[in-house]
Order: C-alpha cells, then structure tokens, then sequence
C-alpha cells in the first residue's frame, strides 16, 4: 500500500463521526467522502483525518 490508498478493511469500519455514515475514498482529492454529512475529511500520508474541524464542506451539499 502507498502513501496516497486508504487500505480497503479500514476503510469498511470508518464512519463518518458526524452522521455516522458511510463513507467513499476520492482517490483524485485524497479525501474521504461522507455524502450524508455532506462533509470531505482529507487524507495526508495515508492516514485518515476524522476530525469534523478539519473537514471540508461540499459545495453540492443541500
């Protein structure tokens, strides 16, 4: 695994910490996706950043 994939058994067990929802890898902006948050948590250096602060608000979000 390099530094830009998320390894796919974490990401089975991640949720967003918002909604508790699920969430998609966005290979292209290295983020994780929570559609029902509405929410863009980024991923540096592999690792996951769950913190709603540090969580990009999507611009389609309702």
């Amino acid at each position: 695994m390099n530094s830009n994939s998320i390894d796919s058994k974490l990401l089975e067990v991640l949720v967003c910490p918002l909604s508790k929802g699920p969430l998609v890898y966005d290979t292209k902006m290295q983020e994780l996706i929570s559609e029902s948050a509405g929410l863009a948590y980024p991923v540096r250096d592999g690792i996951p950043i769950m913190l709603v602060e540090e969580a990009r608000k999507l611009e389609n979000n309702k």
